[in-house]
């Protein structure tokens, strides 16, 4: 398959699904999938983008060798939403290496604090945020400052939703838990 011929052949989720099908768990056919997501033109890189999060969804262990470059990705200015959607829907469900914390936690606060930002990307945003909490106490109080002020300006289905449940796991009380349940 000539991959970047076949994603830009068509856009759906049944076609996303066919090329993640064909990647499958082979290290080669993702990193040229990755190469296209991080060079290519502004289309071709929004539909990687899709078909990355779907394949690292089934494969994580795909990943962690293009996490600097997805990371650094998310820096750059103008970045199409689905690109930021669907890094951050992959990097919730993942240990992010040390590393990469601060890139990612700037990120990820400056997409919560932007009120043009789409529900998506900072319902996700505030999934890794609290994950990085665990190892990162100190950003609870600003992340719940955040979260309050979200709640109270947007107050969207999925705002609410995604707010009310880290408000839940970062509290001192879920804290508290965690640390007993160990």
């Amino acid at each position: 398959m000539e991959l970047r011929k076949e994603i830009l052949s068509a856009h759906s989720k049944e076609h996303s699904l066919y090329i993640a099908h064909w990647i499958g768990d082979d290290a080669t056919r993702f990193r040229e999938l990755m190469q296209l997501f991080l060079e290519d033109e502004y289309r071709v890189v929004q539909r990687s983008a899709w078909i990355i999060s779907l394949v690292g969804q089934q494969h994580p262990e795909l990943l962690p060798p293009h996490l600097p470059a997805m990371v650094a990705r998310m820096e750059t200015v103008g970045l199409p939403s689905a690109v930021k959607r669907n890094v951050l829907r992959v990097m919730q469900e993942m240990t992010l290496p040390p590393e990469l914390h601060g890139p990612v936690m700037n990120a990820c606060f400056q997409y919560l604090e932007d009120p043009k930002e789409m529900i998506a990307i900072k319902a996700f945003s505030m999934t890794v945020l609290s994950n990085l909490a665990l190892s990162y106490p100190d950003i609870k109080n600003e992340i719940r400052v955040l979260l309050e002020d979200l709640l109270e300006h947007d107050p969207s289905p999925g705002i609410r939703s995604r707010a009310i449940k880290v408000l839940k796991a970062i509290s001192p009380a879920a804290t508290t838990k965690k640390r007993h349940s160990r």
